[in-house]
């Protein structure tokens, strides 16, 4: 089974410390015989070993703090070590010498900490009360950074710092002169004095960042510039950042000036690209600033402990979007009732909220369709004889609660694979929901036998079946886009250096650049695709609705995805993993009703490979249409059109409420004094 990312991370610190443990170990023997080999060459290998673990891109594990085991006590250890059995050795160096490397050393450590201590300091002033994306911040004169691995990369910075001294004392250890080490030891005290003295330079009055006050007078000032009219508000944590994502294209396209809201700054750097304003205010007094701007409606595409907050400002409406609609309990929360308007895609979302009596009013129910669908191209009809049918299985996840059926991957999962790969007219693409196995175990274990089948039956290598040439052209376009990528997220940058990021990549914005790589990267990807091999498809890329594009039918759960596939008229087949019958099953989710029924044993998916065929017929092509209206509405107007005119329809609530609150002075909020009378 392939590795993720995660997974070979992990291995890697494991056993880098394990390494390091056995080279402490064998230094301490080294130092107990004495043996100057073993005891230079554990302590070259346990410093190799600390020093890769520090370089890569992700920080070592967060449990050897809790441990007391970080690199300054490892580090510590080693040099001890060392300097011990230097003093073991028969002809060794002087005490006196040894004592005065040993001097150098404690300065080396002692230096650690204050560039530690400064460096909270350093990071903590950096840390503004609002952080903002593809706004110009020049007015602020935002100071650069300290080197990143001064502030932010302490294990790295020690190590670094001491490499000329255990490189020295080293040298002389396996009887080099003594000037080696005298010479490495005063040369990691200067590189310990320079950190000192560059850190220092972050507290000049010129290179601190600008205080809070001024900041929130400089965003006060751009809000009343900008004038922001609809907004898009996101809370949550990092995992849900494609809730907020999905509803970008969108948002872009809205007339008037939109802005999206963030409450983490974690989440600043998980915002997709987009040309957008952006800006997050993580507390409560900041976030009522925007009750006395211009800003008259805001989307929530989830709800989160943290809306509440944002729902108290009375001055602007807001309306619950989602981040998908489908038969399940989830997507008729009690807490819809919160919002002023709950929108929805079509009359089945409000005839399930009228169901659920959840207490969201028929009244605020607003029907505007799904605008992201607009990429989702039509279906042609059954592919050509002898060529292969393209099926995109596509499972949910576990979920939060335990209703049955939720996923059909624990039950149903392996046989449906096996059965597709064991035809050689079928080319299988999976595409598991992201949150599989995180809440249970049970669905990231039969995740992990699905992709292992696919993988042995597609055969080794990245791309078996594409031309040398194509593989060329996916690896240039993967590094393009992994550039930009990079180059929007700034994720190892703080919140000055990401509001300072001018967002331009040439002549045009990140965003844009990203976005048109991201489009040759679908193309190259699907072109070099042979007709046969399977995939699993567990990245952002290629998107959803491009899978849906290139599939001829579906294979899904109750879950938001019927609907979203229902623009292509495709067939399409739904997993019955509950103890209903097919009957109850169709009657108790209304999305079911224009798909063919699966039970666990696959039963039902000859007769989806043979209407994708033209060989069987489809006998649900008139109930998918229906449906398709039931689900999203009509087709005319647009679904983009219907969501530009909601917008307008609340934000003319606004102004309405707001016009009667200035004309009726009982209404009018009361203002602070300005000095005692």
């Amino acid at each position: 089974m392939k590795r993720t990312k995660g997974t070979r991370q992990e291995t890697f610190h494991f056993a880098s410390l394990l390494l390091q443990a056995c080279a402490l170990i064998a230094q301490a023997v080294g130092v107990a015989l004495p043996a100057a080999a073993l005891l230079v060459g554990a302590t070259a290998v346990g410093y190799a070993a600390d020093l890769g673990m520090h370089a890569g891109r992700t920080a070592p594990p967060k449990i050897l703090g809790q441990l007391q085991a970080e690199a300054v006590t490892r580090q510590a250890l080693r040099d001890l070590l060392l300097v011990a059995g230097l003093l073991r050795l028969a002809d060794g160096p002087s005490t006196g010498f040894l004592l005065l490397s040993l001097a150098g050393l404690l300065f080396a450590h002692g230096a650690h900490v204050l560039l530690q201590a400064g460096s909270v300091l350093v990071q903590r002033g950096r840390k503004l009360p609002v952080v903002t994306r593809n706004i110009d911040t020049s007015g602020l004169r935002l100071p650069p950074a300290p080197p990143f691995v001064i502030t932010r990369r302490p294990g790295l910075r020690l190590l670094l710092a001491e490499l000329p001294a255990v490189a020295g004392l080293s040298a002389t250890a396996a009887g080099g002169h003594t000037g080696w080490a005298l010479g490495g030891v005063c040369l990691t005290v200067a590189l310990s004095l320079a950190g000192l003295l560059v850190l220092a330079l972050a507290f000049l009055p010129g290179r601190r960042a600008p205080r809070p006050e001024a900041v929130m007078e400089w965003f006060d000032e751009w809000l009343r510039d900008y004038r922001p009219t609809v907004g898009m508000y996101f809370s949550g944590g990092s995992s849900s950042a494609y809730q907020a994502n999905m509803w970008l294209p969108a948002l872009e396209r809205l007339e008037g000036r939109p802005v999206i809201v963030l409450r983490e700054r974690a989440m600043v750097p998980r915002i997709g690209p987009t040309d957008l304003p952006i800006v997050c205010l993580p507390k409560v007094a900041d976030l009522m600033r925007l009750g006395d701007t211009s800003l008259k409606v805001l989307l929530h595409p989830a709800n989160a402990p943290k809306t509440s907050q944002v729902l108290r400002i009375p001055s602007i409406m807001h309306a619950f979007v989602n981040h998908g609609e489908s038969d399940k309990l989830s997507s008729c929360n009690p807490y819809a009732k919160a919002y002023d308007e709950v929108w929805v895609a079509g009359p089945a979302a409000r005839e399930r909220y009228a169901l659920a009596a959840v207490g969201v009013a028929d009244e605020d129910v607003v029907e505007v369709g799904r605008p992201q669908l607009a990429g989702v191209e039509r279906g042609s009809g059954p592919v050509p004889a002898g060529t292969p049918v393209t099926v995109l299985y596509a499972p949910t996840w576990e979920g939060w609660t335990d209703d049955p059926g939720n996923t059909s991957v624990i039950l149903a999962g392996e046989t449906i694979v096996r059965r597709l790969l064991a035809d050689p007219g079928v080319r299988l693409l999976y595409r598991p929901h992201p949150l599989t196995g995180s809440v249970d175990p049970r669905a990231g274990a039969a995740n992990r036998r699905i992709t292992e089948l696919i993988e042995e039956a597609r055969g080794a290598g990245p791309r078996p079946g594409a031309t040398p040439e194509q593989r060329e052209a996916l690896e240039r376009t993967e590094r393009e886009l992994n550039r930009l990528t990079a180059a929007w997220s700034l994720t190892s940058a703080d919140d000055l250096e990401r509001m300072a990021d001018k967002g331009r990549d040439g002549d045009v914005t990140v965003a844009e650049a990203m976005r048109r790589a991201a489009d040759e990267w679908e193309a190259v990807h699907w072109a070099a695709l042979p007709a046969t091999e399977h995939q699993v498809l567990v990245k952002d890329r290629p998107g959803l609705y491009s899978c849906f594009n290139h599939a001829d039918v579906l294979i899904t759960d109750v879950s938001s995805v019927i609907s979203e596939f229902m623009p292509s008229g495709k067939p399409y087949a739904v997993t019955n993993t509950t103890d209903l019958t097919e009957e109850a099953f169709r009657a108790t989710f209304p999305t079911v009703r224009a798909g063919i029924v699966l039970t666990p044993t696959a039963k039902g998916l000859d007769e989806l490979l043979g209407v994708a065929r033209g060989t069987h017929d489809d006998t649900l092509v008139t109930a998918r249409e229906e449906l398709r209206a039931h689900l999203l509405g009509p087709a005319v107007p647009t679904s983009a059109e219907r969501f530009q005119e909601a917008v307008h329809a609340l934000a003319a609530r606004v102004d309405e409420r707001r016009a009667k609150t200035a004309a009726d002075p009982a209404q009018a909020v009361p203002r602070q004094r300005a000095e005692a009378v």
